[in-house]
């Protein structure tokens, strides 16, 4: 019996993908993650309002040259909040907030889109958001004071400039954080990023001193030269373009814009790069052998660093978490960021306080106050550590771990990576002072202030634990979840600052004889916070272990 056949039919008439498309589809998903999720409607709305007023002050900020008709007030608001906007940009999100990677990455990988439209997709879905938004209309100030100054011609070109910097800091950040996952996700490398992080973040206290030293001396020319070279570098030039109109420097204005868009493309192309790793979820050439085995299984759960711990389930659990936190990329980023952020700064905003109050009193206070910021900024690193574990925790749930044993094996674990860097903060911030004497007192207050500010992040964590995205990038959140990490991460702050008021006090009061009591006052302070901690939050944990383990369930 003869079977016809059929000719092939035309092929059907594909549309290409282009950026419309990854806009379109992060619209749905934000407003299909909004559904049944009240908590996080509320964030999203509370964070609007905070990026609106943000906006406002922004704004008013950037036009104050326009108000003032004054070019080199303009010229300082453009060039100085311009750099510094951009450069928020870069550490705000792996500080605090992270990035919103509503589109992973890694979900493209197995479709066949080419690296371009997958980096301009990506690229214009980022420019979706409240961050985006608040940023565009604050710096809106500069087209205003380019119309007040120069016209509709510098108001044009000051708008074009606004537009490109916007799109030079959403694709920092983004090739700054791709990258960065990149590197932490390879054990291999991840000394390097460490130590590229903290090169990075070293600048911020020189940069910091010398503004600070430039306003103090009210050297306005000085000020003005500084931002004319300012202008001239990616980190101010799109602001200033409306200024060079405005004084009819129209080459410079178009040599401005192609500088900053010479560094998106070289931001992108970067980003391009690390993309491939961020789909497929691994480091390039990361291998790992393994080493021979213990003397037994049981051992070969426990660190050789960690020989000391009991074998009983409370070992067992520091063993586990202390292994998570440097092994698992998205802990592991948060203790390189900890080191970056909360040992340079704070290190050099005391030691110039101590310069300045000279050999008064109140230089132990002011060092005090800034070892006391590093110690409670440490501690909110586990203002969310359910949500690292994920659904995994249903094991700790079913085990029947008690909760002031799952707190208190959850504190020692950060502590280990945590209290000898602290110490070390401490002696270096009285040698750099020149007040060795006061290293005691020092180390004191700092572990004082970390144990309440660990006291205060258990409750934290326990009572506002929230998911985190299933995606290879170790500073993505979900949408919203942004604002609650900021949120968090400030109510665990100000929670153990306040604790630690005490110890300031007693430093301010008891001068000279703190110096001998301030170390074994602040160890006993710290300890018992964290004990007193441990086991009054262990008890709301013992009563909301399914609540907690269905907040930190990501939902697909």
């Amino acid at each position: 019996m003869a079977v016809g056949v059929t000719a092939p039919a035309e092929p059907a008439d594909v549309r290409p993908v282009t950026a419309a498309h990854f806009i379109r589809l992060k619209l749905r998903m934000m407003a299909n993650g909004f559904r049944g999720q009240t908590w996080r409607v509320v964030l999203y709305v509370l964070g609007a309002l905070t990026g609106l007023w943000l906006a406002g002050l922004g704004f008013l900020l950037f036009a104050a040259g326009g108000f003032t008709r004054d070019p080199e007030i303009a010229l300082l608001t453009a060039a100085f909040g311009g750099a510094m906007l951009v450069f928020g940009w870069l550490v705000v999100p792996l500080a605090f907030f992270g990035v919103d990677e509503t589109l992973d990455p890694a979900r493209f990988a197995l479709l066949p889109l080419p690296r371009r439209t997958l980096v301009t997709g990506l690229l214009s879905a980022a420019l979706i958001g409240v961050p985006a938004a608040a940023t565009l209309l604050a710096t809106g100030g500069l087209v205003l004071s380019a119309a007040v100054l120069g016209g509709w011609l510098a108001a044009l070109g000051a708008a074009v400039g606004v537009v490109a910097g916007l799109l030079l800091c959403v694709a920092a950040s983004r090739a700054l954080t791709s990258a960065l996952a990149t590197m932490l996700r390879s054990r291999r490398s991840r000394d390097l990023a460490a130590v590229l992080v903290a090169a990075v973040a070293g600048l911020l206290g020189p940069l910091q001193i010398a503004g600070i030293n430039l306003l103090e001396r009210a050297d306005w020319h000085r000020l003005t030269g500084v931002a004319e070279v300012l202008g001239w570098s990616p980190l101010a030039a799109p602001y200033t373009v409306g200024l060079d109109i405005t004084a009819g420097r129209f080459a410079a204005a178009l040599v401005k814009l192609l500088l900053t868009g010479a560094a998106i493309a070289a931001l992108l192309l970067w980003w391009s790069r690390s993309l491939e790793s961020a789909m497929l979820g691994s480091a390039e050439g990361a291998t790992k052998r393994r080493r021979g085995a213990a003397s037994g299984p049981v051992e070969q759960l426990f660190p050789q660093v960690l020989f000391w711990l009991p074998r009983n389930r409370y070992g067992a659990l520091v063993a586990r978490v202390t292994r998570y936190w440097w092994r698992e990329t998205r802990q592991r980023a948060g203790l390189v960021t900890f080191v970056a952020i909360s040992v340079f700064l704070p290190v050099m905003v005391g030691v110039r306080g101590v310069a300045g109050a000279g050999e008064s009193d109140s230089g132990l206070v002011i060092a005090s106050l800034s070892v006391v910021f590093i110690g409670t900024l440490g501690a909110i690193s586990t203002a969310n550590q359910f949500g690292y574990d994920g659904s995994a925790y249903a094991a700790n749930i079913i085990a029947a771990v008690p909760g002031k044993t799952e707190l208190r094996a959850r504190m020692a674990a950060i502590s280990i990576y945590l209290v000898p860097l602290l110490v070390g903060v401490a002696v270096l911030v009285g040698l750099l002072s020149g007040k060795p004497g006061w290293i005691p007192a020092l180390a004191g207050s700092l572990l004082a202030a970390y144990g309440s500010g660990l006291a205060a992040s258990l409750y934290v964590s326990v009572l506002g634990a929230y998911p985190l995205p299933e995606s290879s990038n170790p500073f993505a959140v979900n949408t919203g979840a942004g604002v609650a990490k900021g949120l968090l991460s400030l109510v665990a702050l100000v929670g153990g600052g306040a604790a630690t008021v005490p110890i300031i006090v007693a430093t301010a009061l008891l001068a000279d004889a703190w110096l001998w009591l301030a170390l074994p006052v602040g160890v006993g302070y710290g300890a018992a916070a964290a004990i007193l901690g441990s086991y009054l939050a262990g008890d709301v944990l013992d009563r909301r272990m399914p609540e907690v383990l269905a907040a930190i369930t990501p939902r697909r």
